[in-house]
């Protein structure tokens, strides 16, 4: 996305192609990066970025509205279960949770994460934290929070269905689905390893959430419709950037030879004047490594200071076709959303580690008979390692143990299966994941700001080199830095991604003293 910005804004803008031959190197044999519109099943699904994060001011929605990408005709992953008020929390042992009990800490942990991000004043029973002048997470901080919240309950009168160690008990549970859910926005691991403070600094677009119908690629594919064939280069990894820090640019045959040469993965070089390198956080960690050699000479400390203190994670998404394991033609399967509250202490043995902190599995449509559930974490990574033969027995062991004893269960299997049997009324036919952590193009999904770092960092990341010292600096801008991970209130987004792609176009505009238009 920022890449495919960045050359859309430089070719098209008027009189530049005089000054300057834009060419895009993708190490891949596709553009889109992080975005990968796939089928499944037969329906349209995405591999990677899935949602455009509000309609009002996203450029996203923008371009995919002005190309009538927003509808299809082709079923696709636009998760409309999410959004239905019947949607069904079940613990771990079968048991479906009332919302007398769901709804309450639904309402704390909303409450909490508008605090978090600056959108409520703190109340009473939420303090603002203080943790004696030392560095605090946003995981520390929800658990005060819930903490909070049990110590102003004590007193309330017990519920007559469970006992208080009981309710305790499923109240967390459900306030640890919500966190995991959180872990796949962020792509943190953990929440212990999120800043607290810099929470409020990340800004949201307003109006609802949406996925693309025509798929994200349709968002790509125009922007790099304008560029013509050959501007961009398939399956051109690089392996070195060699750039020239100081104002005495090395010459050859007694000519100022271009600052900044691209080594590739089939030796060849290309010389440029400029470069702006748009590759994950997660390939820029790799590459700062002593024995890594991408960038010669090594990239300066303000800058890998900044990219070793960002957070950088995986979060994969795991489709599951099911299919009736009935002959019955009108069998059907009608799959709930439904959200899974596991117990936080004695867990089941028959369920994997793995599955443990998924929050959800639902349809990716209506009633689609292809689910979705979002891995985040160690639990991502070992998903990839995992063949479809253990992922099918996982999820299975899983299910049975959810709905087995569920008295709705039948009404999702079309009123064919009794409470005995039902988990087995269907069977997995396939399945597909995304690998976004073993993945050497990107190593990872997506940035957050870690427990040590700050918005300073994602400045740091988007600051050219070389650094200029002073306003009379004569260095030409040789690497630029796009992504987003460098954007400070919209990282970890495509539209992010798409505002630091224009902004280095934009800063290659005033250093050639072209209009910004």
């Amino acid at each position: 996305m920022a890449g495919l910005t960045a050359a859309n804004k430089l070719y098209t803008t008027p009189g530049l192609n005089e000054l300057l031959d834009v060419c895009v190197v993708e190490g891949g044999n596709r553009i889109g990066g992080r975005i990968n519109t796939s089928e499944f099943g037969g329906d349209r699904i995405e591999m990677g970025a899935t949602w455009i994060h509000g309609i009002g001011g996203s450029p996203v929605y923008n371009i995919a509205q002005h190309i009538n990408s927003l509808q299809s005709e082709q079923p696709w992953e636009c998760m409309d279960g999410l959004l239905d008020t019947e949607a069904v929390t079940i613990a771990e042992d079968g048991y479906e949770l009332h919302p007398s009990l769901v709804d309450p800490i639904t309402n704390l942990f909303n409450k909490l994460m508008d605090f978090a991000q600056g959108k409520l004043v703190p109340e009473d029973e939420i303090d603002k934290p203080s943790n004696g002048g030392k560095l605090i997470s946003l995981g520390s901080f929800l658990r005060r929070g819930l903490d909070a919240y049990w110590d102003s309950v004590k007193d309330d009168i017990e519920d007559i269905e469970f006992d208080k160690l009981r309710k305790r008990t499923l109240e967390q549970g459900v306030f640890a689905m919500f966190e995991n859910i959180q872990r796949t926005y962020t792509s943190a691991g953990d929440l212990e390893m999120l800043d607290f403070n810099v929470e409020k600094e990340y800004r949201m677009f307003p109006g609802e959430e949406i996925t693309i119908a025509k798929g994200y690629l349709s968002v790509i594919e125009s922007l790099a419709s304008v560029l013509p064939a050959g501007l961009i280069q398939l399956g051109r990894k690089v392996t070195k950037v060699e750039w020239q820090p100081d104002e005495s640019l090395e010459t050859e045959n007694g000519t100022s030879n271009k600052p900044v040469k691209l080594y590739f993965g089939d030796e060849s070089i290309m010389y440029a004047d400029h470069v702006i390198v748009t590759v994950s956080l997660g390939v820029l960690k790799q590459a700062i490594h002593q024995d890594s050699g991408m960038f010669n000479p090594p990239l300066p400390n303000f800058k890998t200071q900044a990219i070793s203190r960002l957070g950088f994670g995986v979060v994969n998404k795991l489709f599951l076709k099911l299919t009736p394991s009935t002959h019955d033609e009108e069998y059907t399967i009608n799959f709930p959303c439904l959200q899974m509250v596991f117990h936080q202490s004695e867990p089941n043995p028959k369920i994997p580690w793995w599955m443990r902190r998924t929050a959800n599995l639902s349809p990716i449509y209506g009633k689609s008979n292809v689910v979705l559930s979002w891995f985040a974490g160690k639990e991502a990574l070992e998903l990839e390692s995992l063949d479809d033969e253990e992922i099918i027995d996982g999820f299975s062991k899983t299910i049975s143990n959810f709905l087995l004893n569920s008295k709705h269960f039948k009404k999702f299997c079309n009123g064919h299966a009794n409470n005995s049997s039902a988990p087995s009324s269907f069977k997995v036919e396939k399945v597909l994941k995304s690998q976004w952590g073993t993945d050497p193009l990107f190593l990872g999904s997506y940035s957050y700001v870690a427990v040590g770092s700050s918005g300073d960092d994602l400045d740091a990341m988007a600051e050219p080199l070389p650094k200029k010292t002073s306003i009379h600096s004569n260095i030409p801008l040789q690497i630029l830095f796009a992504g987003e991970a460098t954007h400070r209130t919209h990282y970890s987004t495509t539209h992010g991604a798409y505002f630091s792609g224009l902004k280095e176009a934009n800063r290659l505009l005033h250093h050639y003293n072209c209009i910004d238009i």
